[in-house]
């Protein structure tokens, strides 16, 4: 084998190290299983204590499998666009195109935080378009995110099942976050952090970021994916659940559950 060829083979298993969360070490745990079932959902949960190194899955299957990214896609997105310059900082207003959405924080102008914390799609989309193709897919194979894949509009491939992550791929992503070991600036690292924090107290920090979108079986597809910090302690995790049922409020069930199995395993109590 020749030196290009090992450099190669070193630097893909390198990549494939750090997307994942390494989930063929991790301890199953069917106890949470119950949080799924009570709001009549398929689901699954992953958490890394960062400090012992110890993975907890519940649904490995899901685990391991890549859907849609929908909203969380919005981490990286951010990322791309503070590292390029398309986003200036987090205070950088797009102004509102005047079409009339469903939801009513989005039809007005935004800036980045703004946008972000309401999970405003026509915000990032003007961001994607912004970047730009080539630039997009540069950022995403070095990041190696999930699939690869950005084929078709530049606005839209992560909301129609062109790219796909798992959960454990998620958790990896948001630990190199976490520890600036992402190939954006410090300063751009941190501005993403602080935008994903959503709760900060004596007892916890919690930050997350929230995606719902529908896979090729028209399955509705809703994601928790973050962090909790408790006594300078740090915790990754990631919910997914998975229906059919068009009758769920999944902006509120995703978070619902993942907080009730925070409280499951001592969480929110500053005890941890």
């Amino acid at each position: 084998m020749t030196f290009n060829k090992i450099a190669t083979v070193v630097i893909v298993s390198v990549v494939a190290v750090l997307a994942s969360c390494t989930a063929n070490k991790a301890t199953i745990d069917n106890d949470i299983k119950k949080y799924f079932d009570d709001k009549n959902v398929e689901g699954c949960f992953t958490m890394l204590d960062n400090a012992t190194g110890k993975i907890t899955v519940y649904n490995m299957a899901l685990d391991t499998t890549r859907f849609t990214p929908a909203s969380t896609f919005k981490i990286v997105n951010s990322l791309i666009g503070l590292e390029t310059g398309r986003i200036t900082n987090e205070k950088m207003v797009i102004k509102w195109d005047g079409v009339q959405r469903s939801r009513a924080e989005w039809n007005k102008d935004l800036t980045m935080t703004e946008a972000f914390k309401v999970s405003a799609v026509n915000y990032y989309q003007e961001v994607a378009r912004r970047i730009g193709a080539d630039t997009m897919k540069r950022f995403i194979d070095t990041l190696g995110y999930g699939n690869k894949k950005i084929s078709g509009s530049i606005d839209s491939f992560w909301l129609n099942n062109q790219l796909k992550i798992s959960p454990d791929e998620q958790v990896g992503l948001v630990k190199r976050l976490y520890f600036d070991q992402l190939p954006f600036r410090k300063s751009v690292q941190q501005m993403v952090r602080d935008v994903m924090l959503q709760e900060d107290n004596t007892a916890y920090k919690l930050s997350y970021k929230t995606g719902w979108g529908f896979d090729e079986s028209n399955n509705a597809i809703g994601w928790v994916v973050g962090w909790i910090e408790e006594n300078k302690h740090v915790y990754f995790f990631t919910t997914l659940l998975k229906s059919k049922d068009r009758n769920i409020d999944y902006e509120k069930i995703r978070l619902s559950i993942t907080k009730d199995i925070l409280k499951h395993y001592g969480f929110f109590e500053g005890k941890k």
